[in-house]
């Protein structure tokens, strides 16, 4: 198999084009493949976005504290530290209290994929793109949707509910993109004529 130097691709746009859509789609498959393992299991999904965002908050409170070292000023250095702290101290106590974090995170989940939702909206209404805006009009209703069932279910939903939203999110993002990617296939082989 013969590779090509960034020169070379340069010279090819409609090359360079096709690799590109050929890592988009697989990123698709991927989230589609995520979510439907999600979903398979909810109650695992969600033990692990709670550990997850617990090793965030960690790593973020690091972060700050190490910032916190390199203020320039007292009240920075002060401002850094303090939310060092609180990051340090919620990354804990969503590590060693999964099950109760996961109750948060699935209020603040629902308002992530409500947000998202607005967004993916919002992309349809400004720059129309060919055939995929319609798919990217569904995402946000859908996600809207999603987002709008946690509220009305919390807290009894709170054990699987994060398991089987960001599953049917992560699917549905995956067909967006996919449905993206072969629109940009099409366009491609039409300016390859």
């Amino acid at each position: 198999m013969a590779t090509t130097s960034p020169a070379q691709d340069s010279q090819d746009p409609l090359r360079t084009a096709r690799k590109i859509t050929a890592w988009y789609i697989a990123g698709a498959a991927l989230f589609m493949v995520l979510g439907m393992l999600a979903m398979i299991e909810p109650a695992v999904a969600a033990l692990a976005v709670s550990r997850f965002v617990g090793w965030l908050l960690v790593f973020g409170g690091v972060v700050y504290l190490i910032g916190a070292c390199t203020g320039r000023t007292i009240r920075e250095a002060v401002l850094q530290l303090a939310v060092g702290i609180i990051y340090l101290v919620g990354g804990r106590y969503s590590l060693t209290h999964p099950h109760l974090a996961i109750g948060t995170l699935t209020l603040l989940l629902g308002a992530l994929i409500m947000a998202g939702g607005v967004a993916e909206i919002a992309s349809y209404l400004y720059p129309r793109s060919h055939d995929a805006s319609g798919w990217a009009l569904f995402n946000g209703i859908v996600a809207i949707l999603l987002g709008g069932m946690i509220w009305f279910h919390y807290p009894s939903s709170s054990p699987w509910v994060i398991g089987v939203l960001v599953g049917i999110v992560l699917l549905m993002t995956g067909a967006t993109r996919l449905m993206y990617a072969l629109t940009l296939r099409k366009l491609i082989r039409l300016a390859a004529r």
